[in-house]
Order: structure tokens, then C-alpha cells, then sequence
């Protein structure tokens, strides 16, 4: 019997062992389930934070192409405008000169 008793007492022994090898896992992967909850939300928080940054350059890259975008309206109508001028500088010196050149013309046939 107390053979039966130290074969009982040595399972006993065994079982205690393998129940506070389990408990000191569940408390270590507590730890590491805590520190997993705080790097995501950390992570979480410098999303949001990341997040915002985004939502405020895209909405100052939307002003900004908006302001290229009239800029380049604005250039092309004045550039447009200029080649009038132009055009019209170009005909107005073309004009004058005929009317020079018929002038000295006039002025030659009247010496003579």
C-alpha cells in the first residue's frame, strides 16, 4: 500500500509540476499578449496620426494643382494675346513700309 501511496504521491508531484509549468506560460503569453496590444496601439495611433498628415498634403496637392492649372490657362490666353500683337506689329511694319516706300516712289517721280 505504500508502494500504491508514493506511486500516487509521485503523479501528484508530476501533475502540480505540469500545472505550474502551464501557469507560468499563460503568464508569459499574458506578457506577450500585452505587449502585442501596445504596438498596436501604438501602431493604430501613428496611423491615425499619418493619416491626417496625408489627408493634409493631399488637400494642399489639390489647391496647388488647382493654382498650376489657372496659371496655365492665364499663360495661354496671354501668350495668345501676344501673338495677336505681334501678328498685328508684323502687318502694321509691312503697311508702313509700302506706304514709305510708295512715299520716296512719289517723291522720285515728282523730281523728275
Amino acid at each position: 500500500m505504500t508502494q500504491q501511496g508514493a506511486v500516487l504521491q509521485g503523479y501528484n508531484n508530476e501533475l502540480v509540476k505540469c500545472i505550474e509549468d502551464l501557469c507560468m506560460q499563460k503568464e508569459e503569453l499574458n506578457k506577450q499578449i500585452q505587449q502585442a496590444e501596445e504596438e498596436k496601439n501604438k501602431l493604430q495611433h501613428e496611423i491615425q496620426v499619418l493619416n491626417e498628415q496625408l489627408n493634409c498634403v493631399c488637400e494642399d496637392l489639390a489647391r496647388k494643382v488647382a493654382s498650376r492649372n489657372e496659371l496655365d490657362k492665364i499663360l495661354a490666353e496671354t501668350e495668345a494675346a501676344y501673338m495677336k500683337i505681334l501678328d498685328s506689329s508684323r502687318t502694321l511694319l509691312n503697311v508702313l513700309k509700302k506706304e514709305v516706300g510708295s512715299l520716296k516712289h512719289t517723291t522720285e517721280l515728282k523730281s523728275n
